[in-house]
């Protein structure tokens, strides 16, 4: 279906609700950090299995300068390791993942901001293999285990906090400040990522107690995609390298206020005389909502401007969809095929 623009070329930003995780003091964290991010699921990755005699990883505790309870993340250099499964490294982290509400996994032509603060103690002491706070990466595909983004502090002589972005083939470091900035400062992270092949990323990172910015980047076309990914999910916590162990001690890293909102853009409009493939047709709809063509799908979700799903279907051919049933408002639209997930946006009409 192609159909005819004739003005300028305008973009809108159509923000669905935005999803909060705070801690709240009441000693059920694991239960509380579920509920949030993967109702019904478990989304923390601890070191639990192995050091039972600890006791859970992940506890929450009163700060005095945010005034507020925040989540605290426990590694230790021993026995802790990534989940009993490899032993080379250690892992205590939280996700989002294909078991989590739509609007919290990224599809491809999302943009999707997230939000959070962290607190690193000021005698940290990061390996200089690798030691990530925060991962950016796929689920599913065949470079689901290299991170799109992540964020690590660097041990060595020059210890830093460096942004490092990721093809899938080379990884590089696209912002860094000094490591010492960070150490006993509470920091505010926003993080802005438009999923696409040439996709947009930025990140301001802020001192909580004066505003000063310590590390502002962006970059308009970044590759933010991987090759056939099921959907892209942020992690936060501490993932560290076991094999310079006398560089490490035991940790303890504060996280607060994480935040997820998806913004889902879409093109109102083109040149005079172009023409423009359209997914999905008409726009604004009443009854019917057609795609372009006959496709097969592995999944086709509905979400409404809250966040919340109200049409799903799954491995089937379609070429349209009844939409008459849904209350007049703006949709969000998420479909697979074969080869990737997309994002579109609708407006269903009386």
């Amino acid at each position: 279906m192609k159909i005819l623009k004739i003005s300028l070329l305008f973009l809108t930003q159509i923000s669905l609700a935005q999803v909060t995780l705070s801690a709240d003091g009441s000693g059920n964290t694991y239960e509380l950090i579920n509920s949030v991010l993967a109702p019904g699921y478990d989304v923390t990755e601890t070191p639990d299995c192995v050091h039972n005699g600890f006791g859970r990883h992940i506890e929450e505790v009163w700060d005095a300068q945010l005034n507020k309870y925040v989540f605290k993340f426990h590694i230790h250099v021993s026995p802790d390791n990534d989940r009993c499964i490899k032993f080379d490294r250690q892992r205590n982290e939280i996700k989002t993942y294909n078991q989590s509400p739509d609007n919290l996994i990224g599809t491809y032509g999302e943009t999707v901001i997230y939000k959070w603060k962290f607190k690193l103690d000021a005698g940290f002491q990061p390996s200089n293999k690798f030691t990530h706070i925060h991962q950016i990466k796929a689920y599913g595909g065949p470079h689901e285990s290299i991170p799109v983004v992540s964020l690590i502090p660097r041990g060595g002589s020059n210890q830093k906090l460096q942004v490092m972005h990721s093809d899938s083939l080379v990884s590089n470091e696209v912002a860094s400040a000094s490591l010492s900035s960070f150490k006993g400062n509470w920091v505010e992270v926003t993080e802005t990522i438009t999923y696409a092949e040439n996709g947009k990323y930025a990140i301001t990172i802020k001192k909580v107690s004066d505003n000063v910015t310590l590390i502002n980047y962006t970059n308009n076309n970044i590759r933010t995609w991987r090759d056939n990914a099921d959907g892209i999910r942020p992690k936060w916590g501490i993932y560290r390298s076991l094999l310079s162990q006398e560089q490490l001690r035991d940790e303890e890293i504060l996280f607060a206020d994480f935040s997820i909102q998806e913004l889902a853009t879409t093109a109102l409009s083109v040149k005079d005389n172009q023409e423009e493939v359209a997914f999905v047709f008409p726009n604004p709809v009443k009854d019917t909502l057609n795609f372009n063509k006959q496709r097969q799908f592995e999944y086709v979700t509905i979400i409404d401007i809250q966040g919340k799903k109200v049409y799903e279907k799954k491995d089937s051919s379609m070429s349209s969809i009844d939409v008459s049933n849904l209350e007049e408002g703006t949709y969000i639209l998420k479909f697979k095929t074969d080869k990737k997930s997309f994002t579109e946006r609708f407006i269903k009409k009386k």
